[in-house]
C-alpha cells in the first residue's frame, strides 16, 4: 500500500536551485533522498550514485552542474537527466532511484511503495 508523504511547500523547490533532502528507508536501509524542480515539474532520487553508492551533492544540496540542466555526482563526474534521472554521461551503471512525488495545493508529496518507507519514529 502507498501513501503521500509531505515533503516541503512547493515554493520550496526552485528551478535549477539547490534540493530539499529527505531521509528514506530503502530496501530496508536508511538513506538520502533529495527533491529539485526541473522545467517546472518536481522530481526526487536516492541521493547515491549509480557508478558507486556513494552520496552525490558537490555542496550540501546541490546537484546540479553549472548549467543547471544536468545532476551531477561530484565524486564521480557521472550526468544524470533532471526529469529521469537516466545516466547520461560518465562513469555510471544505470540510472538513479527515482522517488515518486506529487504537488497540490502548494505542497510537495513524496510516496512510499513496497521497498521504500518513511524512518520510523
Amino acid at each position: 500500500m502507498t501513501r503521500a508523504i509531505p515533503l516541503c511547500s512547493s515554493s520550496d523547490l526552485v528551478e535549477g536551485d539547490r534540493a530539499v533532502p529527505f531521509d528514506v528507508v530503502y530496501a530496508g536501509e536508511t538513506c538520502r533522498g533529495f527533491a529539485v524542480r526541473f522545467d517546472g515539474v518536481p522530481h526526487a532520487y536516492l541521493n547515491r550514485c549509480s557508478h558507486v553508492a556513494m552520496e552525490m551533492d558537490f555542496q550540501p544540496n546541490r546537484f546540479f552542474d553549472d548549467s543547471g540542466q544536468w545532476l551531477m555526482c561530484a565524486t564521480h563526474g557521472a550526468v544524470y537527466a533532471p526529469h529521469t534521472g537516466e545516466c547520461v554521461g560518465g562513469p555510471c551503471r544505470g540510472g538513479l532511484v527515482k522517488i515518486t512525488l506529487g504537488e497540490s495545493g502548494g505542497v510537495v508529496h513524496w510516496h512510499t511503495d513496497w521497498n521504500l518507507q518513511p524512518l520510523a519514529f
